[in-house]
């Protein structure tokens, strides 16, 4: 079967959802923990919509943690800069740009790499995928639940991807808004996906960090509504009233309007309850300090800090505000841990997936340029001593005979390999009486007499 007839079959299949194709992954989410289904976000129960709007509506704009954590993944990873990096035997080199770096810096109109990046790791944060193709010179996003990854096997075509001939195909974009008329099939090259953790269960499909802590945004949920719930009953603990059997229900039910409308509430708080004859009053709960509200809630930001990668001191949570947390050599270490796990592994992934829609120069690579993300910036001791080290080798290969050039070049890019040699030795190096101002026996003066111009003429 030739390409076209794999690329027409796999259209077909997807416009069918039959099994060619590799939906999103809250499709085959077996994880359907019971505050997840029909949800009202308006309602009493806290729910999360297992899809991508229901990420959005019940955990992005809706947790005040998940939207800090994303926020700051956010601002650090849009701080970077394309450039290409050159490729000497496999080894990386120094880093240029040339005009094809445009589409990045400009990806659309009034966009800059800025913006691209932070649509591409939003999208990857709530959907665990991020698309983006090149329509008429210009970068457009595709909304990541209306993308379906499609494949073809020769051999096996009801495997999924699981065949062992099976190929990527394509990607299937389907607007799904009322009065969309036309629905897309572009080839893996014409598509740059970003899918910085893999699904387990799926071959090309990413997955959302959130996923693995819908529970933990569930509780995180619950006890922020149990806070403000703490406050609207008048930041006093329930209370069980108990009255005389004699109490007829229109005495009762007028009592409690009575109650309800004298101290329910915040307005009501602190005032002093008066009571008739025969009723009693018993506290049922413990207030938010015996409950250790603090502790309980610090503790599942930081297991939600955890999962999106991302030291709780960073994002300034609770737990990561106290003790020996604030010390500046455990803020750094915490720093260059969220850089190095988090950030340098995203930005690796994300040169590697716009590759497709660049042209990357023969020798080079699509590459990050962090130099200029103030994040990064080490402290002034740091940096004096890093460029002391590096004065000081130039200064020694210099002095070794290596042309200047070819130090600095090597130094920069950390490949010894650019090193070029003069051919010019230093003079404790030399043989005694040999090379420039080596001693002689020959007294001053004896030597060759220079030509006089006056008598030649």
């Amino acid at each position: 079967m030739g390409l076209l007839e794999k690329v027409a079959k796999a259209q077909a299949a997807a416009v069918g959802r039959k099994s060619w194709s590799e939906p999103n992954f809250w499709d085959v989410d077996a994880l359907r923990w019971p505050f997840l289904g029909s949800s009202s976000l308006n309602g009493e129960r806290e729910e999360i919509e297992n899809d991508f709007e229901g990420y959005i509506a019940g955990v992005y704009k809706r947790n005040g943690p998940i939207f800090a954590l994303m926020t700051v993944r956010q601002l650090v990873f849009s701080e970077a800069r394309f450039m290409f990096r050159r490729l000497r035997g496999g080894r990386p080199g120094d880093l240029f740009a040339t005009a094809g770096l445009k589409i990045l810096e400009r990806p659309w109109t009034n966009g800059t790499t800025g913006d691209l990046l932070s649509r591409m790791i939003q999208d990857a944060d709530l959907a665990g995928n991020a698309y983006v193709t090149l329509v008429g010179g210009r970068l457009r996003r595709l909304r990541p639940d209306w993308v379906t990854i499609v494949m073809a096997s020769e051999s096996e075509p009801d495997l999924y991807g699981d065949a062992l001939d099976a190929e990527l195909v394509g990607y299937y974009y389907s607007p799904r808004r009322v009065g969309a008329r036309k629905d897309y099939f572009l080839l893996p090259d014409q598509v740059a996906h970003f899918a910085p953790i893999p699904d387990p269960v799926a071959h090309w499909r990413g997955m959302s960090w959130l996923t693995p802590v819908l529970q933990e945004i569930s509780a995180d949920l619950a006890a922020t509504k149990h806070k403000l719930s703490f406050f609207r009953n008048g930041a006093t603990p329930s209370l069980v009233v108990r009255l005389d059997a004699s109490v007829t229900p229109e005495m009762f039910k007028r009592f409690k309007a009575l109650m309800d409308d004298q101290h329910k509430g915040v307005d009501n708080a602190g005032k002093t309850l008066y009571l008739g004859g025969g009723a009693d009053v018993t506290p049922l709960t413990f207030d938010l300090q015996r409950l250790d509200f603090k502790a309980v809630q610090g503790a599942g930001e930081s297991r939600l800090a955890a999962a999106a990668g991302v030291p709780p001191i960073i994002v300034g949570f609770s737990e990561g505000l106290s003790g020996s947390s604030l010390n500046a050599g455990n803020y750094a270490s915490a720093k260059r841990r969220f850089v190095d796990a988090t950030m340098r592994p995203l930005w690796r992934n994300i040169a590697g997936s716009l590759a497709p829609l660049v042209p990357v120069p023969a020798d080079a690579e699509l590459w990050w340029d962090d130099r200029d993300i103030a994040f990064l910036r080490e402290d002034a001791r740091d940096r004096a001593d890093i460029e002391h080290t590096k004065a000081s080798t130039i200064r020694q290969l210099v002095d070794a005979g290596y042309t200047p050039a070819s130090v600095v070049a090597a130094v920069e890019a950390e490949d010894m390999t650019l090193l070029e040699h003069s051919g010019l030795y230093s003079v404790q190096l030399q043989p005694p009486g040999t090379g420039q101002g080596a001693l002689t026996d020959q007294p001053p003066g004896d030597g060759p007499t220079p030509p006089d111009p006056a008598k030649e003429q």
